[in-house]
């Protein structure tokens, strides 16, 4: 896998999301991934950390300026819990668990963001607003209700299925109700 190739999908796909989306300053942006899926194999059977480094220093780039939270999801072995920066923790009043993601134990993404962030914190779950899911990792568990699927010009990132979702209000009353 050339990592320059990842980086720049990744980064595509992240600014369509954010473009699409209409995702507000001060809101979560989650994220879940496979570095074994992106190499072509099954997942959690080739952990890459450099993958997983990659993809979320990719990710970052984008949000940086943008004031949007990053939420990572870690893999089922520690239950996809999430990284975060602790100062979401502090505005979204998020009770923090106790688990350090590794290669072994929340896979190349949620190490990586665990390495990368200024204040790293896990929380169990999250409620975020929109999400990118690199390789069936199943992020809408950690996404607001309602889920909109979106697509992306980026169908794929390496080998791995991309999949993208944002959030709607719940559309509430009867045939007389208007929405905007």
């Amino acid at each position: 896998m050339e990592l320059n190739i990842i980086e720049d999908k990744v980064i595509t796909a992240t600014q369509e999301l954010l473009e699409l989306s209409n995702i507000k300053t001060g809101q979560i942006f989650v994220i879940g991934g496979s570095s074994s899926e992106i190499q072509g194999e099954r997942i959690g059977t080739e952990t890459s950390l450099i993958i997983g480094d990659t993809v979320i220093k990719a990710v970052m780039s984008v949000l940086k300026n943008k004031n949007i939270f990053l939420a990572v999801q870690g893999c089922e072995h520690i239950n996809r819990a999430l990284v975060i920066e602790k100062n979401c923790a502090v505005k979204y009043n998020l009770d923090e668990v106790n688990v350090i993601p590794h290669r072994n134990a929340g896979g190349a993404f949620a190490t990586a963001a665990y390495n990368n962030y200024q204040e790293p914190v896990m929380v169990e779950r999250i409620k975020g607003h929109v999400g990118i899911d690199i390789g069936d990792t199943f992020i809408g568990m950690h996404l607001k209700e309602i889920v909109v699927p979106v697509r992306l010009s980026i169908k794929e990132i390496g080998l791995a299925h991309l999949s993208a979702a944002r959030i709607r209000a719940r559309l509430i009353g009867g045939d007389r109700a208007k929405h905007f």
